[in-house]
C-alpha cells in the first residue's frame, strides 16, 4: 500500500518529518519498506515565462522562443503547435535528466541554438497528452520548481501490510494509525450530495442477491447526464504518485475512492443495463464472459456474477465486463459499492489470474457499513467532475446486515498474556484509538465493541495485540524465561519437557517419528468415520487436502502409511505427538485443542534380512508392548487392558487405563479402511491422551530402596485358565496372596491347545528374604501356600 503524505494530511495534521512517520508506523506492525520521492525527477524543472515567441527561419513546424527562468532567459526552440508568447511553462534546463532518462543538452536546431526545452506532460511523466507543450496557470511565480508549482506528492511511503490489516489499505485507515500514533485528531471530510428528486434509483434498478453468504450487501447510485473527460489536474497528478494511470473523471474517481477509502467501486454504462435488474448469483458452469481486459474467461459454478435482466455484465469484485463498460459517449452511470464473500473473489481472481486492486481489498474484506459513505463520495465526485445530477436515493439489498462483535477485555490478562502492568488509562485511550467502543460497568472486565473496518478483532487476544503493539514492542523489557531442574524446582518439569519426553521414549523404542500438517481433507476424516459435527474447517484452505482441522492424530499416520507404502517402504513402525482440534464456542479461540499421541505398526515385525524370520508380521502383542514399555518408562503402575465397545476405525478396540484413568485405546485399523490406504497387511493402531498420560506420571511417588544382598530363588507354575479369567486377575491374585518372600511374578509363556476352551499360562515367581539366603524348604513352603490360594481365588487348575 502507498500513502501519500499530502493526501494523508487531509484527514490528520501530522507535521513532523517523514522518517519520523516511517518509523512509528513500521513499529506499530505497518512495515514501511521504502521512502520514495515520486517526483524526485521534476524537482529541477522550472516554470519558465515565454517572453518571446516567433516562427523558425528555415523550418515551418518549429517556433524560436526566448524564456524567463527567473535566473536568466534562455533561447530555446520549440516543436510544439501550442507555444506562445505570455505562456507560463515547464522548462527543462541544460543538464536536466526527464523522467524518461533523457539529459538535456545545449544544441543548434536549423542552426538556432537552443539551450533547455519546453516540456510536455508526456515528456514530465505527468500523463499522455504529447500533442503540445503543458501550459501552466498564469499566475504561477517564474523560477519555481515544477513540482511546487504543481502541488506534486513530495513523499509517498511504500508500506508492506500484513493480511489481516485490511483496514490499512486505504488512506483513511493508515490516517487513523497515525492520529492514534501521535494522538492527533482524526477527521473525515464530509460528503456534500446535490440530488434530483425528480427520479428514484430504486425505481430505476432493481438488486436481487440470490446467495447472502456470497453478497450481504449491495447497493447502488444512478448519475444522470455526465459528459466523459479527462480529470482534474489534482488527481491526476495524486493517482500517478499512487501508481495509478489516470483514464478519464469516471474510472479516475472510483480508483480515487478506493484507494481513499478501501472500498473498491465499479461503473456500468447505465444504458447498457437491461431490465432494470442487477442480480448476483454464482455462475454456470461453462458460462463464457469477456472482461474488460477483451479476455473471453470461462467460468466455474464457484464464481460470483454480477447479471443485468439479460445477460452477465462483472466478475464480482474481480473485472467489469467489456458489455457495460463506460466509454467516452456513456452519459448515465450506475455506480456500484459492494461486499462480497472473501473466498470467492480469492479463488476466482487467483484461477484467471486476475488480481487487481480492487480484488486484494476483496479478499482481505471491506467495510460494510462505510461502503455507503465511499459510494456517496465518489457519487458527488463524479457529479462535480462530470457536471452529471444525481438521482435521488440508493438502490440496495442487505440480506446479511453486519453484526457489530462484542468482546471482553481485562486489563490484568493483557498484562499477564505481554508480562508488563498496563495503565488501564492507557488500554482504554489506545482500544478508543483504534475505533472500539468501551463500556466499564466491570472494572476488571470491560465490554468492548470492535469497529467495523477493524475485521480481525474477533477475540480478547486481538484487543491484548492492540494494546501490545501500541505501547511498543521494542518497550517491552527482557526478561529470562523459568529455568526448570534447578533446586527447589517441581519434578518433571513443564508440558514441554513431557512431549520430549514421549518423543525421546518413541525414538529410543524404534519408532520413526512423523510430523503431519494439522489440516487434511474432509474425505479423511470421513474415511475414519468419524462424526463432521465439532469439526474446525478452514475459511482460505490452500488446498482441499487441507480444509479441515484434524480430529484424530490417526489421519496423520495414514497418510504416512500411504506415503511410505507409494515408496516401497512397508514395514513401519510410527509415531506421532501432535494436537487434534475440535469446535467449542465457550473457548476463547472457539477450537479445543487436544495433544494425542499416535502410535502405527505395519509390516514385519522384524527389520528383515538375515538372520530375522521375513514372515513374521506386527500384531497386538507388539502393539501392546509399546504401550506397556511406554508406562514402565514413565514409571506408570496398574496398567490394565479391557475389551472396549464399537469404534468407528479400530475393530478390535482395546481401552488401555492406569489406576482406572483412562489413557486411550489400541487395535486393529478396520481392514476395509485399511484397504483404501492401500496396506499390505494388517494396520495396528494406538491412541494415547497425552495429557492423561502426564497426570499418570506426576501422581507415580518415587521411592527408594536398599539393593539386595541375598540371592533370590525362581519357581515356574503352569496354571490352566478358562478364557474369561484374564492375565492381570492370575497376576492380582498372586500378588494379593500375603505370601511376604514373593518379590515379583510375570507371565513367561502362553499355550492354547487345540479343541480347549482355555489356555495354559506359565508364570515365573521370584522369592528372595532381606536378611537371609533361603533354603529350599523356605521356598517350597511359600510357592505352596501361593499356589493354593490363587486356586482358591480363581476358576483356575494347575497343569
Amino acid at each position: 500500500m502507498l500513502l501519500s503524505l499530502s493526501w494523508l494530511r487531509e484527514f490528520v495534521p501530522y507535521e513532523g518529518e517523514v522518517q519520523a512517520l516511517a518509523d512509528k508506523l513500521t513499529m506499530l506492525g505497518l512495515e514501511v519498506d521504502a521512502v520514495e520521492r515520486p517526483f524526485a525527477a521534476l524537482e529541477k524543472i522550472v516554470v519558465g515565462h515565454v517572453v518571446e515567441c516567433g516562427r523558425h527561419p528555415d523550418a515551418d513546424k518549429l517556433s524560436v522562443t526566448r524564456v524567463d527562468v527567473g535566473s536568466e532567459v534562455l533561447d530555446i526552440v520549440c516543436g510544439a503547435p501550442n507555444v506562445a508568447r505570455g505562456q507560463k511553462v515547464a522548462v527543462a534546463t541544460v543538464g536536466t535528466t526527464l523522467p524518461d532518462g533523457l539529459t538535456i543538452k545545449k544544441a543548434k536546431l536549423r542552426g538556432q541554438p537552443s539551450n533547455g526545452m519546453i516540456c510536455s506532460e508526456r515528456e514530465l511523466g505527468l500523463g499522455e497528452g504529447h500533442s503540445g507543450i503543458l501550459v501552466l496557470d498564469p499566475m504561477t511565480p517564474v523560477g519555481l520548481s515544477l513540482t511546487e508549482a504543481l502541488s506534486l506528492e513530495s513523499h509517498v511511503l511504500d508500506i508492506d501490510l500484513t493480511p489481516n490489516r485490511a483496514d490499512c489499505l486505504s488512506i483513511m485507515g493508515l490516517a487513523r494509525e497515525t492520529a492514534m500514533a501521535f494522538n492527533l485528531p482524526f477527521s473525515v471530510p464530509g460528503v456534500t450530495l446535490t440530488e434530483d428528486a425528480s427520479e428514484r434509483a430504486s425505481d430505476l434498478v432493481r438488486i436481487e442477491i440470490a446467495d447472502p453468504e456470497q453478497c450481504p450487501l449491495y447497493q447502488g447510485r444512478v448519475v444522470r447526464g455526465m459528459k466523459i473527460g479527462p480529470s482534474p489536474d489534482w488527481m491526476r497528478y495524486r493517482l500517478i504518485a499512487m501508481g495509478q494511470r489516470p483514464i478519464s473523471n469516471v474510472v479516475d474517481v472510483t480508483n480515487y475512492v478506493m484507494l481513499e477509502t478501501g472500498q473498491p467501486l465499479h461503473a456500468f454504462d447505465m444504458d447498457l443495463i437491461e431490465g432494470g435488474t442487477i442480480r448476483v448469483a454464482l455462475a454456470e458452469a461453462g458460462t463464457a464472459f469477456v472482461t474488460l481486459d477483451g479476455q473471453e474467461r470461462s467460468l466455474l459454478s464457484t464464481d460470483l456474477l454480477i447479471h443485468d435482466g439479460a445477460k452477465p455484465v462483472a466478475l464480482a469484485g474481480v473485472m467489469g465486463g467489456a458489455n457495460s463498460e463506460i466509454g467516452d459517449g456513456s452519459t448515465n452511470l450506475l455506480l456500484e459499492s459492494a461486499v462480497f464473500r472473501p473466498g470467492t473473489i480469492r479463488k476466482t481472481a487467483r484461477r484467471l489470474a486476475l488480481h487487481s486492486e480492487a480484488s486484494h481489498r476483496f479478499e482481505r474484506g471491506v467495510d460494510q457499513p462505510g461502503s455507503r459513505h465511499a459510494l456517496d463520495r465518489a457519487a458527488a465526485l463524479i457529479a462535480e467532475l462530470s457536471g452529471g445530477r444525481i438521482v435521488s436515493g440508493v438502490t440496495s439489498s442487505e440480506p446479511e446486515p453486519w453484526q457489530q462483535p462484542v468482546l471482553r477485555f481485562r486489563p490484568k490478562r493483557a498484562g499477564a498474556v505481554v508480562g508488563i502492568d498496563f495503565d488501564p488509562a492507557f488500554c482504554e485511550r489506545t482500544l478508543r484509538g483504534v475505533g472500539c467502543e468501551l463500556e466499564k460497568t466491570d472494572t476488571a472486565e470491560w465490554t468492548v465493541r470492535a469497529p467495523s473496518f477493524r475485521r480481525d478483532l474477533e477475540r480478547e487476544i486481538d484487543l491484548v495485540e492492540e494494546v501490545a503493539r501500541v505501547y511498543g514492542i521494542d518497550r517491552i523489557p527482557e526478561t529470562m524465561p523459568a529455568v526448570i531442574g534447578g533446586a527447589g524446582a517441581p519434578v518433571g518439569g513443564g508440558e514441554f519437557d513431557f512431549l520430549m519426553r514421549l518423543k525421546h521414549w518413541g525414538r529410543g523404542a524404534g519408532l520413526r517419528e512423523c510430523i503431519y500438517y494439522s489440516f487434511v481433507a474432509e474425505a479423511d476424516l470421513d474415511a475414519l468415520r468419524l462424526p463432521r459435527e465439532g469439526r474446525v474447517r478452514v475459511a482460505n484452505p490452500l488446498t482441499e487436502d487441507q480444509a479441515v482441522m484434524r480430529t484424530s492424530v490417526v489421519a496423520g499416520l495414514l497418510q504416512a502409511l500411504r506415503a511410505n507404502l507409494n515408496q516401497g517402504n512397508a514395514d513401519l513402525r510410527l509415531f506421532e505427538v501432535a494436537k487434534t482440534y475440535f469446535a467449542d464456542e465457550t473457548s476463547d479461540t472457539r477450537t479445543r485443542e487436544h495433544t494425542r499421541l499416535g502410535i502405527l505398526l505395519h509390516g514385519g515385525r522384524f527389520p528383515g534380512g538375515h538372520p530375522w524370520p521375513a514372515d513374521a508380521l506386527a500384531d497386538y502383542a507388539d502393539l501392546k508392548g509399546l504401550v506397556e514399555d511406554l508406562a514402565r518408562a514413565l514409571g506408570v503402575s496398574g496398567l490394565a487392558f479391557t475389551m472396549a465397545g464399537e469404534h468407528p476405525f479400530l475393530s478390535p478396540c482395546v481401552s488401555v487405563s492406569a489406576n482406572g484413568r483412562d489413557l486411550g485405546l489400541l487395535g486393529l485399523l478396520d481392514p476395509e479402511i485399511a484397504g483404501e490406504y492401500r496396506a499390505r497387511s494388517e494396520v495396528w493402531l494406538a491412541d494415547l491422551d497425552v495429557a492423561a498420560l502426564r497426570d499418570a506420571w506426576s501422581a507415580e511417588k518415587i521411592s527408594f530402596c536398599e539393593l539386595p544382598r541375598f540371592p533370590a530363588s525362581w519357581r515356574d507354575v503352569t496354571l490352566v485358565t478358562p478364557h474369561s479369567v484374564h492375565v492381570d486377575q492370575v497376576l492380582a491374585a498372586m500378588r494379593g496372596a500375603g505370601v511376604k518372600l514373593l518379590e515379583d511374578a510375570r507371565l513367561v509363556d502362553s499355550y492354547a491347545p487345540k479343541g480347549g476352551d482355555g489356555r495354559n499360562l506359565t508364570f515365573r515367581l521370584t522369592y528372595r528374604a532381606p536378611d537371609r539366603t533361603l533354603r529350599d524348604a523356605d521356598v517350597d513352603k511359600a510357592h505352596g501356600t501361593l499356589t493354593d490360594k490363587v486356586l482358591a481365588a480363581l476358576s483356575v487348575r494347575l497343569q
